[in-house]
This record gives C-alpha cells, sequence and structure tokens, in this order.
C-alpha cells in the first residue's frame, strides 16, 4: 500500500469519526426540541437555590438557570421541567438521561469529573462548607468541637472535608449521616447532634426553616472550597457548548449593564459591539451552538442576568441574606468572569 493511499484511508477515516461525533453531538438537542421541553435536576428543598411555592412552582438560583437555558433553547422559560433529586441519586439521574442537565447545588471536584461520565459546565456559585451551632453552646471556632456529634447530609463532600478538618486539628467526631437536607435539618433542630456542617450558603437557607433562626450561628472557619455548578453528561459537546454560553451570557450582561429591563433598549440603540453580538442584533453567535439567533436576548428578557438572579434568590433583600462576596463580578473584587461573546 502506497502512503497516498494510507493517507487517503486515514482522511477517509477521520472523516466518518467526525461525521459520528457530530451526528452524536447533536443528538441531546435534537432530543430536547423533539420533547418539547428541558428535565431539568434539581435539589428541590433548598430555599435560595430550588424550593417550591404553596403551587408547587420552583423558585432559585438553579432553577432560574434552567428556565435560561429553556429561554435559549425554546424562547420560552417556562419549557423547564423540573425534577427533585436527593444527593444520592442525582448523578444516577443524570446518567441515566433521566434529566438533561443537573442544577442541583453540586460540588465540582477531580472525581466526579473524571468518574462520574459528565462535565461541569461552570460555577455558579462559589462557596465553602461550615458549621452551624446553637448560640446557646457559647462555641466560636469549630476547633471546639472535638468530640462533638455532627449532622451531615450523605452523599456529599461534606463528609470527606469534614473528616479532613478533624484530623487536621488532632480532633475526634460522630458523624450522623442523613440521605435528605430535611432530615438533617429537623435531627439538629431536635439536639440529636451537636452542630450541622454543609455548605455555608445550604447553612444560611436551611437555617431560615428553623423556629428562631437568630439562637444558631454559622462558625467562621472555611472547611472546603465548595465550587457549585450545574452538569451534563459526557460525550455531547454541542450541549455542553450551549450550556456553558448560556451562563456567560448571564455574567456578561451583568458585565456590560444589560437587563431584563432595559434589554429591549440595549438591542436596540447599544453601540456596544459586544452587547449587539450577545443580543443576536450581529454576527452568528447563535448558529454556531445550533440556537436561535436572539438566544442571549431571550435568556435576559425572559430571566434576568446573574446579577438580578442572584439579588432574588439570595441576595441581602431575601430571607437568606447573602451578600455577593466572591461571587462578585471580576472588575468588583469577585470571581465570576464570562469569556467574550464574539
Amino acid at each position: 500500500m502506497s502512503y497516498s493511499k494510507f493517507a487517503v484511508l486515514a482522511a477517509c477515516a477521520f472523516v466518518m469519526v467526525c461525521g459520528l461525533a457530530t451526528s452524536s453531538q447533536a443528538a441531546k438537542l435534537d432530543q430536547i426540541k423533539a420533547r418539547g421541553f428541558l428535565r431539568c435536576g434539581i435539589n428541590g428543598l433548598l430555599p435560595g437555590f430550588s424550593t417550591p411555592d404553596d403551587q408547587g412552582n420552583f423558585s432559585g438560583l438553579d432553577v432560574d438557570y434552567c428556565r435560561a437555558l429553556a429561554a435559549a433553547v425554546f424562547g420560552d422559560a417556562t419549557s423547564a421541567k423540573f425534577t427533585p433529586l436527593t444527593a444520592k441519586e442525582r448523578f444516577t439521574a443524570l446518567q441515566s438521561g433521566e434529566v438533561d442537565i443537573l442544577s442541583r447545588n453540586t460540588t465540582w471536584i477531580l472525581s466526579r469529573d473524571a468518574s462520574q461520565g459528565i462535565n461541569f459546565i461552570g460555577v455558579t456559585y462559589y462557596d465553602g462548607q461550615g458549621i452551624m451551632v446553637k448560640k446557646e453552646l457559647g462555641i466560636g471556632s469549630a476547633k471546639e468541637l472535638d468530640g462533638a456529634t455532627i449532622c451531615i447530609n450523605q452523599g456529599t463532600t461534606n463528609e470527606l472535608n469534614l473528616a479532613d478538618f478533624f484530623r487536621a486539628n488532632g480532633q475526634k467526631f460522630t458523624a450522623l449521616t442523613f440521605e435528605k437536607p430535611d432530615e438533617v435539618v429537623a435531627a439538629y433542630a431536635k439536639g440529636r447532634c451537636d452542630a450541622y456542617t454543609s455548605d455555608k450558603s445550604q447553612l444560611a437557607a436551611q437555617r431560615i426553616k428553623l423556629p428562631n433562626q437568630g439562637d444558631h450561628v454559622i462558625l467562621p472557619e472555611v472547611l472546603s472550597k465548595e465550587p457549585l455548578g450545574p452538569a451534563v453528561q459526557h460525550g455531547d459537546d454541542q450541549w455542553f457548548d450551549i450550556g456553558k454560553w448560556v451562563y456567560y451570557v448571564l455574567l456578561n450582561a451583568e458585565e456590560l449593564g444589560v437587563t431584563s429591563k432595559n434589554v429591549d433598549e440595549m438591542r436596540a440603540n447599544s453601540k456596544n459591539a459586544d452587547v449587539q453580538r450577545m443580543l443576536g442584533a450581529q454576527g452568528k453567535l447563535g448558529e454556531m451552538l445550533g440556537l436561535p439567533a436572539d438566544f442571549g436576548y431571550q435568556v435576559i428578557k425572559q430571566v434576568g442576568n446573574y446579577g438580578e438572579i442572584f439579588d432574588r434568590n439570595l441576595g441581602p433583600d431575601t430571607p437568606i441574606g447573602l451578600e455577593r462576596g466572591v461571587n462578585a463580578q471580576w472588575n468588583k473584587g469577585g470571581l465570576q468572569y464570562a469569556p467574550p461573546m464574539r
């Protein structure tokens, strides 16, 4: 066989592989469009991230990300349906295709990235693990909890982080684990454990379920890094790209001053080329992703930018009352930073 024939065969094989990859990559988006709605896996019990109202309608930061994704794909943010999942069952639901995307206060770590068959889209909330105790105990530091019984949500990174922290400080503890977050809160409220550990945002959210919020304090130590974000299955680069760039629309819109209230005016009159490309008035960014040209406009018009989402679900004027902190934009002292849309 001559080199030229080998080269031709290799090229043909490359084309075939690429063709198969392209077909595979388009499969998830095609499935979702054919179905007519997006299936999103959420916590469902965590205020500020995903929780239902009296009519069963979910709201929260994780929910709004899914609504933004639905707005991008269908032009309709209400085309997202939500499946509450426990920490234990969340990855199986994503891997099996029960949900199209997991948006469930999930920490991005190497072992999940490499062995769970999933890709993390980005960090929608930078967090860290903390410990909450009753104020009446007079404890001011996690280092005063030697020998304590601590309530933990089963199947989370919190279990390993807590063990690492106590080991590093030469302390012992007894873990009391529960599958559902509300079971953890109930056990802590009944005094079955001395302390409750979780991501600090989750502790702040769960504290509002306790009879007297002011009777509980979150200790100052940060036991770990907990970058929380949505995830999709491995193997579908197009769907992965769509998930990323919908999130980047939320961040870029805030940085560029585009909100749900001024998006129409900005699309019609802004002289900023970045704004025009993001909202689909210029270029073909939507086409590159397999989305409508105005996908960015639909996301902001129907759901708002990242700052709007944060403020209405977690911000200082909500019962949870969190400041932006490290979740502020990069140009305001935070870590939130999106690649440019061009």
